[in-house]
């Protein structure tokens, strides 16, 4: 069975400091350079929670304007072939979402 991951798409500029994971969301695998982008692989909660974890991360300071998360699978045969997510999510700007 497929696992889903959430990979986070952040501009290719420099960004220190990067959370590692968050609560059960772990680290699918070492984010990886893709083009102009850098892509984070998250796994290990349900998909709202990858994207919280997705939106905490675009709002991080640092991070460029831009971040974009894709929702997949372990299965994927490459970056980018799920389905797009602006970040960060709505309720994430203004502060809302759960820590």
């Amino acid at each position: 069975m497929p696992t889903m991951v959430v990979e986070i798409h952040v501009p290719l500029l420099p960004t220190p400091g990067l959370p590692d994971g968050q609560g059960d969301v772990e680290v699918f695998d070492e984010g990886e350079e893709d083009g102009d982008v850098y892509v984070f692989f998250i796994t290990g909660a349900g998909e709202g929670d990858l994207l919280a974890v997705g939106s905490r991360v675009a709002t991080l300071p640092g991070v460029p304007a831009g971040t974009v998360a894709v929702v997949s699978n372990d299965e994927a045969e490459e970056f980018g072939l799920g389905r797009q997510v602006a970040l960060p999510l709505p309720c994430a700007a203004a502060g809302a979402l759960p820590a």
